[in-house]
């Protein structure tokens, strides 16, 4: 429906926090994560997005207060992803959502030249009632974890829930953790690391610290665990989920993570690792329905478990008192 409000869907309001103005399509595609940037144009072109009342444009400047409504059609099939059988590690699962434990090497949804083996492929063979949630293949997808990255990661089985999630993740309602192992040993026991993160510049398959009105704001917190000789294990906490966030913080303070091919000049480590050292080891959220506060943790997959293990193998002997 081009008509604004007619037809099936969802009215949703949103009101612009920001100081600085930024580009209508921009925000959006921040605000609503779990649509794609084209399917964002798409609402926009078609008169489902209003300004303070009047018909808004990708490039219309929003400012501090401005209502932004936009009407949200019912999502698109998916007729071209196939399902796929898959063993999937499931922490946890209801009507409403399915938490999983992702292994090393899963792409989560498809892309350009990995159209299926993905998780999202796996979870339409799970659960047949997914397709059509969130649309642009990414059913159901609250948040990403990166090919090489394991753990924790939520998945919606509803459109209703799948809107709840994504605004827990956005208002920090929802708490992600991280274990990693990094090269080097920070002196401090504890930081915050609060730095835009973009495109890279030169590399454009890569993201890099950028100026601030180049990139979107990233915080990491992390903390201290473990002293490994010339290695630290941390641990992660994030109040923003930007693309690569950890990996690209990380290597910004002089700590990569262990085993990252794509910010780590470093070749030759401990052990053969299948990607880097970074798991999603915990997970917070509000249930989206019952609002019951759950917790999951993921256990530490078998490389990462083995990497920790010749680290310490590596350390001194305390000296006798």
């Amino acid at each position: 429906m081009s008509a604004f409000g007619m037809g099936e869907g969802e009215l949703i309001t949103l009101h612009y926090p920001r100081p600085l103005p930024m580009r209508l399509d921009r925000w959006l595609v921040a605000e609503r994560p779990e649509q794609s940037r084209a399917r964002i144009q798409k609402f926009i072109d078609a008169g489902l997005v209003r300004v303070n009342g009047s018909p808004g444009r990708a490039k219309t400047p929003l400012r501090p207060g401005d209502c932004v409504e936009l009407w949200m059609p019912p999502p698109e099939p998916l007729p071209y992803l196939i399902p796929q059988p898959m063993l999937l590690d499931i922490l946890y699962e209801d009507s409403h959502l399915i938490v999983l434990n992702k292994s090393a090497g899963l792409t989560v949804h498809p892309a350009p030249g990995n159209k299926d083996g993905t998780l999202v492929n796996g979870l339409l063979h799970h659960c047949p009632d997914l397709p059509g949630i969130g649309g642009e293949r990414r059913p159901g997808i609250v948040h990403r974890l990166d090919k090489d990255t394991t753990g924790c990661i939520v998945v919606a089985k509803s459109q209703q829930a799948l809107v709840h999630l994504q605004r827990q993740i956005q208002q920090r309602v929802a708490a992600r953790e991280y274990l990693g192992v990094v090269h080097g040993a920070p002196q401090a026991e504890s930081g915050t690391i609060e730095a835009a993160i973009g495109r890279h510049p030169i590399d454009r398959k890569k993201y890099a610290v950028v100026a601030d009105d180049k990139g979107r704001l990233a915080r990491t917190h992390w903390r201290l665990i473990e002293r490994l000789g010339d290695y630290s294990l941390l641990r992660f906490k994030l109040d923003t989920g930007r693309t690569h966030q950890i990996r690209v913080h990380g290597a910004h303070i002089g700590h990569p993570i262990v085993g990252d091919a794509t910010y780590s000049r470093c070749r030759r480590l401990p052990i053969e690792l299948p990607g880097q050292a970074l798991h999603a080891v915990a997970l917070g959220l509000d249930h989206p329905i019952s609002g019951e506060r759950l917790s999951f943790e993921a256990p530490l997959p078998p490389a990462f478990t083995a990497l920790l293990a010749v680290l310490r193998r590596r350390q001194p002997a305390p000296l006798p008192p």
